[in-house]
């Protein structure tokens, strides 16, 4: 019963209206107040303070900033093996295996097609229909710093807004399409196997996006697609980001799906739905790649 509950409320709660309501709350410089919101989230959730670079709980002015802490220099040691992909962010595996034709699996019974979570981007469609994919749902407990799987250039950012829902196992287990009707951030990354996508999706409660190329994505949350076509060949401007280098951030819970090319990678073959993950740590091997030496 209580579930059914949870999942009702998702349709009729103001989910958008939370979440800037919450996201106000995160932002705000309580002092004492703020302190106990921290002491309290800590004791909850049980947050490793031994692997965060700022242990002093005075030293975070709102929630957020300690929301999105920074861990130790040594906490995620990144595998170097330039022919392995590492994890990109802390959390669970909810799915992982291959696109079957345009369509991802979501949870048991449940699949959404690359058609909707790409916006109907046909190039993107195209390109990773029967590739490979990883979602990774990261709960209010972990870390919420993104990060690379491989070395990179960003060719594309595209923003799509839509809906709020939660994102945590129950929901997703019950409410259709729900990564394709979520906001999500869409980032197309250029490798030396083949293009691969990092996409970020919003959910209730969370309170903004970010990227470290152009900051703040959402709030606002205007109700319109944006498109961002990054410099190639320019030196200066081209945005190159390397294996285990950080890429953007979560301010309370959400996850990330990667898409990979057909037959290009062969996820580790330790993993599986529910496997925790943890930046740095393998997540696949590509296949047949020549390596500089």
């Amino acid at each position: 019963m209580l579930n059914k509950i949870q999942i009702v409320l998702q349709y009729i709660l103001p989910k958008r209206w939370l979440t800037e309501v919450i996201g106000l709350i995160a932002q705000w410089r309580g002092g004492l107040i703020t302190q106990w919101m921290i002491k309290l989230f800590i004791y909850i959730y049980r947050i490793n303070m031994n692997e965060v670079q700022q242990t002093n709980i005075t030293k975070y002015p709102t929630f957020n900033t300690f929301f999105t802490r920074k861990l130790r220099s040594n906490a995620r040691p990144i595998n170097n093996n330039p022919s392995i992909l590492v994890m990109p962010a802390d959390g669970i595996i909810s799915q992982i295996g291959q696109i079957n034709k345009k369509y991802i699996l979501q949870a048991k019974g449940h699949y959404y097609s690359l058609e909707s979570l790409l916006a109907g981007n046909n190039d993107m469609i195209n390109y990773f229909e029967n590739g490979n994919f990883s979602t990774i749902y990261l709960s209010p407990s972990n870390y919420h710093r993104v990060h690379m799987p491989c070395d990179g250039i960003l060719r594309e950012t595209l923003y799509i807004p839509g809906d709020l829902f939660s994102v945590n196992p129950l929901i997703t287990k019950n409410i259709a399409n729900l990564f394709a009707r979520n906001e999500r951030l869409i980032c197309l990354f250029e490798t030396n196997f083949g293009l691969i996508a990092q996409i970020l999706i919003g959910a209730i409660i969370m309170g903004s996006i970010e990227t470290v190329w152009l900051g703040t994505i959402t709030p606002p949350r205007k109700g319109v697609i944006k498109h961002w076509h990054h410099a190639q060949s320019n030196k200066i401007n081209k945005i190159v980001l390397s294996k285990g280098q950080e890429m953007g951030l979560f301010k309370l819970g959400s996850t990330v799906i990667n898409l990979f090319p057909k037959n290009k990678i062969t996820f580790d073959h330790q993993l599986h739905s529910n496997h925790i993950s943890k930046i740095g740590l393998p997540l696949a091997k590509i296949n047949n790649i020549k390596i500089e030496q």
